[in-house]
């Protein structure tokens, strides 16, 4: 495995946890905040963290290190900017929630840097460097993208970044990617939004809050999440979170046709039960070892995700 040094722009819960975990993991790490304030908590905790990016990008041209972008996606064109001015053919992964909109970003702004998109699926309703653990990505899915034409150098580079912090490689194209993070993650966040406001109900009556227990709580915990990082995942992902809303509101409108005329609920109910036990059933992917110097391995790792299986490692 390689151990590549790591630069992680952004130290939020994403890009601190990939901090502590590579650090644990035994890489050499570095990276920048946005303030001085966050920074100096990380150099609190024995990080090397500042705020000067160009300082931070030139140290990675003389390490060859692994660039992680851990910032909003608002953030990025700027960040990108200055890779393509101090750093611009290096090694470039991120931590975005959506993939199609940084690489059009990337492609935009920092067209030679060799870009490979990622997505840990890990993550607390808690924000900010102090929220950060070493062991945030233990056992999560990891998405790498798995597009035509991307390095498979940097690839590896990478996948061995996701497993030497836990997590579980899983490629994908990254249409694909964001039609099923709109499904999975950034519905739940608008959904959680809508059940925790008509939880409130009436600004004078607290009863309803009083009696919300375990289905409230774990329904609603993502409406925690700081209102401007769901701002900038959802609305970057527009296309497809539409499309996911539309069967929401479709789904929504037919279970409350079914419960206006006959009272039944049961086929949004033992929908909603088979969905979750399908999930559940993925828990437990099937791992793949691939050799990533032979032809169409690209098509090969898609086709992996698209199971629901995970790249382990190394086909010799």
């Amino acid at each position: 495995m390689s151990e590549r040094a790591v630069c992680v722009i952004g130290t939020g819960l994403i890009g601190g946890s990939l901090l502590r975990a590579a650090e644990k993991a035994g890489r050499e790490v570095w990276g920048t905040a946005a303030s001085e304030t966050t920074a100096a908590e990380a150099r609190a905790d024995g990080f090397e963290v500042g705020t000067d990016l160009d300082a931070a990008l030139r140290r990675v041209v003389e390490t060859d290190a692994l660039v992680v972008l851990a910032v909003p996606l608002p953030a990025v064109p700027d960040v990108l900017r200055r890779i393509d001015a101090i750093a611009p053919t290096c090694r470039l992964t991120d931590a975005v929630s959506v993939k199609v909109a940084v690489a059009d970003e990337v492609a935009h702004h920092a067209p030679r840097a060799r870009y490979v998109g990622g997505h840990p699926m890990a993550g607390t309703a808690e924000s900010g460097w102090a929220a950060g653990q070493a062991g945030l990505f233990a056992d999560a899915a990891w998405v790498i993208a798995a597009d035509d034409g991307l390095d498979l150098e940097v690839w590896a580079d990478v996948a061995e970044l996701a497993w030497a912090c836990g997590a579980r490689v899983v490629p994908a194209a990254i249409d694909e990617h964001d039609l099923a993070v709109a499904r999975i993650s950034h519905l739940p966040h608008l959904l959680a939004a809508v059940l925790a406001a008509v939880g409130a109900g009436e600004a004078d009556d607290d009863l309803p809050l009083a009696l919300a227990a375990g289905s409230f709580a774990d329904g609603t915990r993502v409406a925690g999440t700081r209102p401007e990082l769901v701002l900038a995942m959802c609305e970057g992902n527009r296309d497809a979170l539409l499309a996911a809303v539309d069967d929401a509101l479709g789904r929504l409108g037919a279970m409350r046709g079914a419960l206006a005329s006959t009272g039944g609920l049961a086929a949004t109910v033992r929908t909603g039960y088979a969905g979750r036990q399908r999930w559940a059933a993925t828990r437990d992917p099937m791992p793949e070892r691939i050799r990533l110097d032979r032809p169409g391995v690209l098509a090969e790792l898609r086709e992996i995700g698209r199971r629901g299986d995970v790249v382990a490692g190394w086909r010799d």
